[in-house]
């Protein structure tokens, strides 16, 4: 049950935007078993001087391209998986969409079950009081 948003650079067609966001659910589903169908993601194209980072923290040379990809999900996959899905994320944008990994930052924040309600004002998956 990931909920995705995904910040870049304005610019990209809508074809290459559904290939991105394709690529990131492509890689959820193969390393931390996400369902098919489980797909919510939100795109946000920023105009120059709204996505601000340091081109150079951690030694990594981040270009005019940079892409912050904020995933919040339910709470208990173990770290390799996460590790995993960091990687392959990486290698699908690259293969897919020309996304240097250099220029991918992922924000992985985990919550519990009944921090989510998919509809009709109800958390579907909370404790039955």
């Amino acid at each position: 049950m990931p909920f995705i948003r995904i910040d870049l650079h304005q610019g990209k067609s809508k074809e290459e935007l559904s290939v991105i966001s394709r690529s990131i659910h492509q890689a959820m589903i193969e390393t931390i078993d996400v369902p098919e169908d489980d797909y919510f993601q939100v795109i946000t194209p920023h105009r120059p001087g709204e996505l601000l980072y340091d081109t150079g923290y951690m030694n990594i040379a981040r270009s005019d391209q940079q892409m912050f990809v904020q995933i919040t999900m339910k709470e208990g996959r173990p770290l390799r998986k996460k590790q995993a899905l960091y990687a392959r994320m990486a290698e699908l944008l690259e293969q897919n969409a020309g996304v240097r990994p250099q220029d991918v930052m992922i924000i992985l924040t985990e919550n519990t079950q009944e921090n989510w309600s998919f509809g009709n004002g109800v958390a579907q998956l909370a404790p039955k009081a």
